[in-house]
């Protein structure tokens, strides 16, 4: 049945509407493209930094394994490890975390952790079992970048610990390497850092961090020196032996201190340089002043003179050797040794300073201390090479004054000065024994030794003539005074009539000695009794019977 008004369609066409329509199959895959979008647009936003590492090996490093973290804790992660295009170098792709943004600063670092042995100690220990990661060091800088180089020792100290940096200056490293420990008074309290060679290529820059609080200790007098190791040393002073720790003796090390003379002094700012001293005692020691270079003039052997050997005036060092030259004189062929010195004048102190108020001059005038040894040498001051140690034979200079040597002239105008010097006393001996030796050699021997030969012939003959004649006389004489002595002795046995006699003998000349002491004593009393004759009846006083 047909509509009115409606015009038939032509057989095979369809009629549409003209309207905009979607079928429910798109729907599905439309919002699965919203979602993915959604969430590229989130991962996006999200996603932190990417930045490349560059390291001399890849030891350690694997793509979608690594880590990287900072204090412990995950920051990123390496997604790619590839050669450098020179092939000497690798380099890694690491994607950061959005919070690790501050990563990209210029002076950020980033090293691979693994198990170390160093100076610092053993590191590491836990990748042992979760495997190597690339630690992290934010750093300070406002300037961003992308490329880093990696470091192939971790950096002793990280994640802004507080405290110092300070720059020391040496001829030599010696056996310091990063991780050396830092001394305050035999307590660790910093490490090396970090080491160079100076700009100028005459020494090596040490930067040393030290710890807070213990970074206040250090000021602007304070002195570093070398600790490491075993001090050992063999001079004319004899042996010295010092060690810091156990560990610089293992690792090498640095003391530092303030000397006690030097008082109060206000702390030293970041990045002050230091001079690195070779020991405590040249650390420590007084401020020697301005030098005085002398030359010394020896003839004889100067065998255990060693460079930096002390010189001495009356027991106390005041400078050392600075150098030892051979020379030659032409006219006698002699070699006679030419030895530097330099003396510090303020190492005699209150006397220094004495001289110069006699002599009326500037302390800072170079003068005034030529005209100091001017007056020494008029007064016999001499340089002499003496033994320090007799187990080592080291030698030493000593300057004393010696008033019977010979008067030599001083020229004040030359430079270095030339000050004079007198045989050591071991040469003196030497000398002494070789002029006994030439008079023992000008004796006529040879004669002294036939005189002595005829008088042993004679005393030989005289010892001969009394061992065959008077020796045996005397025997004889002997035993005839034996004999004698052996009659007398059977004569005085107490039943003999000899011995009776001898007894009344001796009885009688007592009594005998008596009677003249009685009448001795009578006659002082009566000197008249020889004239007048004794009284009748008169007895002797004090007569005993």
């Amino acid at each position: 049945m047909k509509r009115e008004g409606a015009s038939p369609l032509p057989p095979g066409e369809i009629k549409t509407s003209k309207g905009w329509s979607v079928s429910l199959v798109w729907i599905v895959p439309i919002i699965a493209l919203l979602v993915g979008i959604s969430l590229l647009v989130h991962n996006h936003l999200q996603a932190g930094p990417v930045i490349t590492l560059t390291f001399k090996t890849g030891q350690g490093l694997t793509a979608e394994k690594t880590e990287v973290k900072y204090r412990n804790v995950v920051i990123g992660h390496v997604s790619e490890v590839e050669l450098s295009e020179d092939q000497k170098t690798v380099i890694a792709t690491v994607k950061l975390a959005k919070r690790a943004e501050n990563f990209t600063r210029e002076d950020s670092r980033f090293w691979v952790v693994r198990p170390r042995i160093g100076a610092g100690g053993v590191s590491g220990i836990d990748t042992l079992l979760s495997g190597d990661f690339i630690g992290a060091d934010v750093g300070m800088a406002d300037r961003r970048i992308k490329h880093f180089t990696g470091l192939e020792v971790p950096p002793p100290i990280t994640y802004g610990e507080p405290g110092k940096r300070f720059t020391l200056h040496t001829k030599n490293l010696g056996s310091l390497d990063i991780g050396s420990p830092v001394y305050y008074r035999k307590i660790p309290v910093g490490q090396v850092v970090a080491y160079a060679l100076a700009k100028e290529g005459d020494g090596v820059e040490i930067d040393v961090f030290i710890n807070a609080p213990n970074d206040a200790y250090v000021t602007e007098n304070t002195r570093f020196w070398n600790a490491s190791g075993i001090d050992i040393g063999v001079g004319a002073n004899g042996f010295t032996l010092k060690t810091e720790s156990l560990s610089s003796v293992l690792v090498g090390g640095i003391a530092f201190r303030a000397p006690d003379y030097g008082g109060q002094s206000p702390m030293a700012g970041e990045q002050t340089r230091f001079d690195l001293l070779a020991d405590e005692q040249t650390a420590l020691a007084p401020p020697l002043g301005k030098p005085q270079y002398m030359s010394l003039r020896f003839t004889q052997a100067l065998r255990g003179l060693k460079i930096d050997a002390p010189v001495e005036f009356q027991g106390l060092q005041i400078g050392k050797v600075v150098s030892i030259d051979l020379d030659f004189e032409p006219g006698n062929d002699k070699f006679p040794i030419i030895v530097g010195i330099a003396i510090y004048p303020q190492s005699l102190g209150r006397a220094h300073s004495r001289m110069l108020q006699v002599l009326n001059h500037d302390p800072a005038d170079e003068r005034g201390g030529i005209d100091i040894i001017r007056s020494f040498v008029e007064h016999g001051l001499r340089a002499q090479a003496r033994t320090g140690n007799l187990l080592t034979g080291q030698l030493y200079i000593s300057l004393d004054f010696y008033p019977n040597a010979q008067k030599v002239g001083f020229d004040i105008n030359a430079r270095p000065v030339v000050l004079p010097t007198i045989a050591g006393s071991l040469d003196q001996l030497q000398a002494q024994v070789q002029a006994v030796v030439e008079k023992i050699a000008r004796l006529p021997l040879d004669r002294i030794a036939a005189n002595l030969d005829r008088s042993l012939s004679g005393l030989s003959g005289v010892l001969n003539q009394f061992s065959g004649k008077t020796l045996p006389a005397v025997q004889s004489s002997l035993a005839d005074v034996s004999n004698t002595l052996k009659t007398a002795n059977s004569a005085l046995s107490e039943d003999s009539p000899q011995r009776e006699q001898l007894s009344e003998a001796i009885n009688e000349l007592g009594r005998t000695s008596r009677s003249l002491r009685e009448l001795s004593e009578y006659l002082s009393r009566h000197p008249e009794s020889p004239i007048r004759g004794r009284a009748e009846n008169a007895p002797f006083e004090n007569q005993q019977p």
